[in-house]
């Protein structure tokens, strides 16, 4: 049984849950038989737990307690389930197989994540034959994702997975998914107002406030590495929109840092703006932390697309001793950690079983079972020691031959 620390809005600590174990299909002879248990403004999204550094300060005691520890809660508080609480039965398979119903994919950015979400959501929808009538990406832009949304109901789909790119602009979209019949599934973040077993079925995510957590705990080691103690100082670049999932990230990695290692010093702290470029966006602000403090040890960063701003700006600068950890297992961010340059460690996702419980939590919207509010798979540590294992949890794939080869 995992154990739940929640950090909620009112710090307060929340029940225990089961955490997440790796969503899997079990396939018979005539295909799956059942489906198991799978200075800027800025805007909290949770407040660090009551019990400070709650894991510890030994950074590998505390790493591998992530294992069976989900801090986040969703969006509107909820305690999370674990994907492996989601499941069908066989018959529960047949039902929605003969509905023949549809579905519709609206995703927010490319990348890695966005490409293993939707392997798991193509995938399981190929299973329970569901067929996916359109899918879609809004490229980093709340109106392209308006118009991906209205385009994709001409089609009528039966169920609707979809992760709001700026929820608070995208109220009248989504409300229309919601006139329409569709079944709604969020993926990470959620609509504000709208509430799940009315609005939409569930919201799916990982444990994102636990994954800024890990790269706490992984920049402490690597600045041990470094200076000899953990101690150091240290820029945070993070996403200055209200998006739950990176607030969750960016308070997780705060908190760790200021409660569990009071000699290291977050000297600088500075978001970066939406756009079309955002490792660009990033690059600018890590350029000017550098040079406001040329001797900073380390910067985190939000996620590997940023991150990878982050080390243009140290390469650019010089400084190619600088530590960045960030989240989410990309393949440039792989092969960094892989080489030892710049990124010494991340916490990931499990994009490829969120998308595998994003689309079985559709089945129950079309079945009527009643779902949990909140789904959250546990955060995943990647450090150079289990990069290839970490590669086949997170993509459910081999790693590529860039990683494997020397």
């Amino acid at each position: 049984m995992n154990a739940h620390v929640n950090p909620r809005r009112d710090g307060t600590v929340g029940r225990g849950v089961r955490g997440a174990a790796v969503l899997a299909l079990l396939l018979g002879a005539s295909g799956i038989s059942s489906l198991p248990a799978v200075a800027q403004s800025e805007s909290p999204s949770v407040a660090p737990s009551a019990a400070a550094c709650p894991l510890g300060s030994d950074p590998d005691a505390a790493l591998q307690a992530l294992s069976s520890t989900v801090f986040a809660t969703g969006p509107f508080g909820e305690a999370p389930a674990a994907p492996s609480d989601i499941s069908l039965t066989d018959d529960e398979i047949a039902q929605v197989k003969a509905l023949n119903a549809t579905a519709a994919i609206a995703m927010h950015i490319q990348g890695d994540w966005t490409k293993a979400q939707l392997d798991g959501l193509t995938k399981t929808f190929g299973d329970l034959g569901i067929t996916i009538v359109s899918n879609t990406n809004g490229e980093g832009k709340t109106e392209n994702q308006v118009a991906n949304i209205e385009t994709a109901l001409v089609q009528k789909p039966s169920v609707f997975v979809s992760i709001p790119w700026s929820p608070g602009d995208e109220v009248a979209a989504y409300q229309k998914i919601v006139d329409s019949g569709a079944k709604l599934v969020f993926a990470d973040n959620a609509i504000p107002g709208f509430v799940a077993g009315q609005d939409y079925v569930s919201t799916v995510s990982a444990d994102n406030y636990g994954n800024g957590v890990a790269s706490a705990y992984l920049m402490a080691k690597a600045l041990k590495e470094k200076n000899g103690d953990y101690a150091g100082n240290i820029g945070v670049v993070w996403f200055d929109i209200d998006f739950f999932v990176t607030n969750q990230r960016r308070d997780g990695f705060r908190a760790t840092i200021k409660d569990c290692f009071p000699n290291i010093n977050m000297a600088e702290d500075q978001g970066f703006p939406s756009g079309s470029d955002l490792a660009g966006a990033a690059e600018t602000v890590a350029s000017a932390m550098l040079a406001r403090n040329p001797t900073l040890d380390g910067i985190w960063a939000v996620w590997d697309q940023p991150a990878e701003g982050v080390v243009a700006a140290a390469r650019a600068a010089g400084r190619d001793d600088l530590i960045v950890t960030t989240e989410d297992l990309g393949l440039t961010a792989a092969l960094g950690i892989k080489n030892g340059e710049f990124i010494h460690g991340l916490g990931a996702q499990r994009p490829y079983d969120q998308g595998v419980a994003e689309a079985m939590l559709a089945a129950y919207g079309l079945l009527g079972k009643e779902a949990p509010p909140y789904v959250a798979a546990n955060a995943l540590p990647v450090s150079k020691d289990n990069l290839l294992e970490a590669w086949q949890q997170v993509y459910h794939a081999d790693p590529p031959a860039e990683l494997t080869g020397n």
